[in-house]
């Protein structure tokens, strides 16, 4: 072999190299970044009358049906709640309370993969 062979030879090894790291890092980098991006799942929804308006300052509840944590949220005049950042191996029960009147509980469970997850509330405020 000649030695413009052998530099032409070492430079395709050198670039096939660059190529296989590049393909074994590229996965790596994105599932850090996806990872980092949500930490858990985001449980949102509306607190609703019968008649579909928003019921104003209804409160919220969302409990950890493992520790039984609960967490609140009392709504605005849009009747939208949030609750961010829950896990996501544990099931969750949600309703929603406005003077003394209470709406069905509705259960999040661990096995629905949604990031984001809607429910709708009704409370009967007759």
């Amino acid at each position: 072999m000649t030695t413009t062979q052998m530099l032409v030879r070492g430079f395709q090894i050198s670039a096939i190299c660059t190529f296989a790291l590049a393909l074994i890092a590229e996965p790596c980098a994105f599932a850090k970044e996806k990872k980092d991006a949500t930490p858990g799942r985001l449980l949102t929804g509306k607190v609703l009358d019968k008649q579909d308006n928003a019921v104003i300052n209804a409160v919220v509840y969302v409990t950890d049906t493992r520790t039984r944590a609960v967490k609140t949220y009392i709504v605005g005049p849009d009747g939208i709640y949030r609750f961010p950042a829950l896990a996501t191996n544990v099931d969750y029960e949600v309703y929603a309370q406005s003077n003394g009147k209470s709406s069905d509980t509705k259960r999040m469970s661990q096995f629905d993969d949604r990031k984001v997850v809607d429910i709708v509330l009704r409370i009967d405020t007759r």
